[in-house]
């Protein structure tokens, strides 16, 4: 399995998505804002990089773009305390978070699991992986999702109902992370469909200088 890029030590091993982490995103689907994360995996499967393409399933209905700041945990931990949370992070990088919309809408309406709208191949697009800098950076990263040049999202870590430090404690103290583990944090509203032929790119920024960055080409399957 391929290394982590900017990260040749880890290979991805989980993948922890955060749902409706951002109060605009889950109002624009109709969703609830939650009062504790929303989570859900992904396999590592889905895993794509820097110019690489996401394949529309033959016959799916929209599949949408969430463009997310993504946490690569490097070293095992459980139980891990707020004050040593950021000590567990190995890198930050932007991510997509692909999902068939209209999949996700059927299961829901059964109850079920949305691993067959979520975790299909190349339905996770990851970037360049950069230290997690400063501290106090983390609560203030720009993701932005631009499609064919246009913004279509755009929101700061501000304003996540659960930050990146919480989430590390919440995740685990019900799972030991491991490294090479990834924490997908949410996505902000403005979410929409991708089409055969776009050209996707999902950015995070820290006062304007760019830490990280995914382009991925769309294509049917």
């Amino acid at each position: 399995m391929n290394t982590l890029p900017g990260l040749p030590e880890l290979k991805p091993s989980t993948l922890y998505c955060i749902g409706r982490n951002y109060a605009d995103h889950a109002k624009e689907l109709n969703n609830p804002v939650p009062e504790t994360p929303v989570m859900f995996t992904k396999p590592s499967s889905c895993i794509i990089h820097d110019n690489g393409t996401i394949l529309l399933p033959h016959g799916a209905g929209e599949v949408h773009h969430e463009a997310e700041l993504v946490i690569a945990i490097g070293k095992t931990g459980k139980h891990i305390i707020r004050e040593q949370a950021i000590e567990y992070i190995a890198g930050l990088a932007a991510g997509i978070d692909v999902t068939d919309r209209a999949a996700q809408t059927r299961l829901k309406e059964k109850g079920l699991p949305w691993l067959l709208a979520k975790g299909l191949d190349t339905f996770g697009p990851v970037g360049n992986f950069t230290p997690p800098g400063k501290p106090g950076q983390l609560e203030d990263i720009d993701v932005i999702m631009e499609v064919n040049g246009q913004i279509r999202q755009e929101g700061n870590t501000r304003d996540l109902l659960f930050p990146v430090t919480d989430l590390i404690v919440r995740l685990s103290a019900l799972f030991t992370l491991q490294p090479g583990d990834l924490i997908f944090t949410g996505t902000p509203a403005g979410v929409g469909p991708l089409k055969d032929g776009d050209l996707a790119t999902a950015r995070i920024r820290h006062r304007g200088a760019e830490l990280s960055s995914v382009t991925v080409n769309v294509a049917h399957s």
